[in-house]
């Protein structure tokens, strides 16, 4: 790829690379991203990681049986991340929407953008049919569920930026990673653990995707991308945010150890940051500067907001032990 010399984007008086400029001088990186994932991607069948022998009627048309809590097999929390992971994936055409009218259609970028929402469409079934065979959740509920995120839709916060919509991603698939990854761990089930770790492997091809583009993005646009990663981390919402319950929801998943902030802050945030070593790039101008001192200081702070959360989950956890005793 020949790229053109950087320029100090932030400083006054020079011009800011347009996402019309980005999106062209971009377009090798795509491809040869896209033929990488292409070769280390493995074909898997969704159908092979559902226990379709456990599954029976439910109630309604059929005549079966009504489901009931304690027909499921996995925990409380396994629960609860279940629904929100589900939920998060069932949202799948708006977030098509959006990536296809940043990035278009057409050339590396509209092939990666397909080839993405296939892969992802892949979670969604998987998910539901474990979900619907296992009675792992109420299915009148979760289908009430996806109408109501579904119909709501989905818009970033990222204010339609490509730079900011890159950078988002880079850091919500390993997110999504490790969500998919942790509440299969925390779900008592074999059968779902080993699903979620298939989802997984595919979230952290696609986190390695995005993080390469964005190194990229550095190597054209270092200030830009720096203000960019600097908006999207300090403002970071996982795209579920708007889904019924949600802020419940979250809650009993950061107590539960699904997701939190010293998850978010040590296994997403900063193995991303540390990769591309975004506090340690030199040569910007102020506004990139600026962004980077910004940056750096939140992070310390969210350690500390961590840290915190830590002592009064630890606290929380003791007194539950005390009164089980």
């Amino acid at each position: 790829m020949t790229i053109a010399p950087a320029r100090h984007d932030g400083e006054p008086g020079l011009s800011a690379w347009s996402d019309a400029h980005l999106l062209h001088a971009l377009e090798e990186v795509v491809e040869k991203e896209l033929n990488r994932h292409l070769k280390v991607a493995k074909e898997w069948m969704p159908h092979e990681y559902v226990p379709w022998s456990d599954g029976r009627n439910f109630d309604g048309v059929m005549g079966g049986e009504a489901w009931a809590p304690e027909q499921s097999k996995v925990t409380d929390i396994g629960r609860i991340a279940l629904v929100v992971n589900l939920l998060t994936e069932d949202n799948l055409p708006s977030y098509h929407h959006e990536i296809a009218t940043l990035f278009g259609r057409d050339g590396a970028w509209g092939t990666w953008v397909h080839r993405w929402t296939a892969e992802e469409g892949r979670h969604g079934i998987v998910m539901r049919d474990y979900l619907l065979t296992s009675r792992a959740v109420d299915p009148v509920e979760l289908e009430r569920f996806r109408m109501a995120h579904m119909s709501e839709g989905f818009e970033s916060d990222n204010s339609h930026s490509m730079l900011h919509s890159v950078a988002y991603v880079a850091f919500q698939e390993l997110a999504t990673r490790i969500s998919h990854r942790n509440t299969g761990h925390h779900s008592g089930d074999p059968v779902c653990d080993r699903m979620l770790t298939r989802i997984a492997t595919d979230e952290n091809l696609h986190m390695v995707f995005y993080r390469n583009l964005l190194r990229a993005a550095f190597e054209l646009a270092p200030d830009q991308t720096m203000a960019a990663v600097r908006d999207v981390v300090t403002g970071f919402r996982m795209p579920g945010h708007g889904m019924p319950g949600f802020e419940r929801a979250a809650a009993r998943m950061a107590i539960g150890g699904i997701y939190n902030l010293r998850i978010h802050h040590d296994d997403v945030l900063q193995p991303v940051l540390r990769h591309l070593k975004v506090l340690e790039i030199g040569g910007l101008g102020p506004v990139g500067l600026a962004a980077q001192e910004e940056l750096g200081l939140f992070m310390g702070g969210l350690d500390d907001q961590a840290r915190k959360f830590d002592e009064r989950r630890a606290a929380l956890e003791a007194r539950r032990a005390a009164r089980a005793a």
